[in-house]
């Protein structure tokens, strides 16, 4: 039988690190892409209580730089949804099986979870950090990272993988909007409208992406139409019809091969594509995955190197830096976006004597 502490003054011994009791704030704070600022304010001033240089950065992000033998950085942003922040002592479940007190609420895994351990972490081994703004849309901040400071030496992105997995690949990112317009006319005639063109382009776009049922979702080209709107003009004089769509592109394949495919399939209407995000697939033999491992297991882990069909910054860090890297943070990602999204305090506490022990690794490597 679970019990709910509502009040992080009520919480008792569950908020008994600083670690937690950050984590605590930063996810009773609504921070959903664009509102991320309130947040990066308590993350900056965790910073400024240890004495560490910190700023906020023109696009919103909270950058601590110091060592540079390693970069910490997770994405402050969430998505939006309105879940009680509460800490529960349970019973346990498949996602506390030892019956560990529970942080429920929004970001508590994605990814507000691995920025507050890596922050404590930051702090503990004086390495250097950023929290940066928008990954869960247009990843404006890591954009902006990577064009206004030079390449760490290694770099650990914080996205929920379990504190005994590390993420070595993602797959890339494809955006665009496709836009058809036709003469208006009655319903009964046989020629094709706007409508029709659209979901007939859809169709034959699907076709050629798809995939035996054998093979690996990573392997293979996701997609996937995320808006639609047609219908008559306001005029009354044309049929229009204007579809988002998504595509994950895995690491054997290149964006602009994704998109040419898609543009073959055209007969009718235009597609506006936005800037992609490459996909990525890193070495497990790196420095980074090397000293992950060995931390996991001195932790009383056994690594698991773990591949994602989505998309992170980490992608953008990779193609603009000369620099080993992964991924890792506590909570499990099947509850990434969940409504019933929540972490494990004691996984939180396994997750940031990891990263201390990494960052220790890499910034003294003898």
């Amino acid at each position: 039988m679970a019990s709910a502490v509502d009040d992080a003054d009520d919480a008792g011994d569950a908020l008994d690190t600083e670690g937690r009791q950050l984590l605590y704030d930063l996810v009773s704070i609504p921070s959903p892409s664009g509102e991320e600022a309130e947040a990066a304010e308590r993350l900056a001033a965790f910073f400024a209580e240890h004495d560490r240089e910190v700023f906020v950065d023109e696009v919103g992000n909270v950058r601590a730089p110091a060592d540079d033998s390693v970069l910490l950085t997770s994405h402050v942003d969430t998505v939006p949804g309105d879940i009680p922040v509460r800490v529960e002592h349970d019973a346990g479940d498949e996602y506390s099986p030892d019956g560990d007190a529970v942080l429920w609420g929004r970001g508590s895994v994605d990814a507000t979870g691995p920025l507050a351990a890596m922050a404590v972490a930051a702090v503990e081994t004086g390495v250097s950090f950023a929290g940066v703004v928008g990954e869960e849309t247009d990843s404006r901040g890591a954009r902006f990272l990577v064009e206004d400071r030079e390449a760490p030496d290694a770099v650990v992105n914080g996205e929920p993988s379990g504190w005994d997995g590390v993420t070595l690949g993602y797959r890339g990112f494809l955006a665009g909007t496709y836009v058809a317009t036709s003469e208006s006319g009655h319903t009964s005639r046989p020629d094709p409208n706007a409508v029709e063109h659209a979901m007939n382009w859809w169709r034959r776009v699907e076709d050629s992406f798809e995939t035996e049922d054998y093979e690996p979702v990573f392997e293979g080209v996701t997609t996937k139409p995320v808006r639609f709107d047609g219908g008559l003009s306001a005029d009354g004089l044309s049929m229009e019809a204007t579809m988002d769509v998504q595509f994950r592109v895995p690491p054997e394949m290149e964006a602009a091969d994704v998109r040419e495919r898609a543009d073959a399939e055209l007969d009718a209407g235009t597609v506006h594509w936005e800037e992609p995000i490459p996909p990525v697939m890193t070495s497990p033999r790196s420095e980074v995955a090397t000293a992950f491992r060995g931390a996991i297991r001195r932790a009383g882990g056994d690594p698991r190197l773990l591949r994602k069909t989505g998309t992170a910054d980490v992608n953008l860090f990779a193609a603009a830096w000369d620099a080993p890297m992964a991924t890792y943070g506590p909570g499990d990602s099947d509850l990434d976006h969940a409504p019933n999204e929540r972490l494990p305090l004691a996984e939180f506490d396994r997750a940031v004597d990891v990263l201390c022990a990494v960052s220790e690794r890499l910034s003294d490597p003898a």
